[in-house]
């Protein structure tokens, strides 16, 4: 598994390596994912989508293991085996290009979080069933084609902030609205 922390003299010569190599950032995503509220309350689904069309389901009663090196191994046997633990209960791997995993979500509301987007307070425009989708990369913009997938593009900040950052913002903007 790439890590830039690690493997930096190595990937300067991989294509793209300035979105590559930065499983710390699922790590702390997984993690304050799985330890919110909305998760503890069954009402949080996550799925990470990676380069190759590979979609990532979270079983919600996963708990993230906090050592990052042990994280990194337990995305190494995702990887090679499909599922953790192998058969895959609380984290399975599927060929899926994001499109395909958001139209199974059957969302009311696709909102894809950008700096490009339109300056808006994620309250105002997300619905109960709604989708986020929150870019995971160090640097640069979504390769995918998620513009085509949103209902509505906005920026939560005037600077780009970091997925685990984004997050908990919306993560804490649900929990107001919609958890009274």
């Amino acid at each position: 598994m790439l890590d830039s922390s690690i493997h930096h003299s190595a990937m300067k010569s991989i294509n793209d390596s300035g979105r590559r190599g930065r499983p710390d950032i699922a790590h702390m995503f997984l993690l304050i994912a799985n330890e919110s509220i909305l998760n503890r309350e069954g009402v949080l689904d996550v799925v990470i989508h990676t380069r190759n069309e590979y979609a990532i389901k979270i079983n919600p009663e996963m708990r993230v293991i906090k050592n990052y090196n042990r994280f990194k191994g337990l995305m190494e046997q995702l990887f090679k085996e499909g599922g953790v633990p192998p058969g895959g209960s609380l984290m399975n791997l599927e060929s899926k290009g994001i499109g395909q995993i958001v139209k199974e979500m059957e969302a009311e509301k696709v909102i894809l979080l950008s700096e490009k987007g339109k300056r808006k307070h994620i309250a105002d425009v997300i619905k109960e069933n709604s989708v986020c989708i929150i870019g995971g990369f160090p640097h640069g913009d979504f390769l995918s084609p998620v513009e085509e997938i949103a209902d509505e593009i906005i920026s939560i900040h005037s600077s780009q902030l970091p997925a685990w950052i984004a997050l908990m913002e919306v993560i804490v903007a649900y929990e107001q609205k919609f958890m009274k």
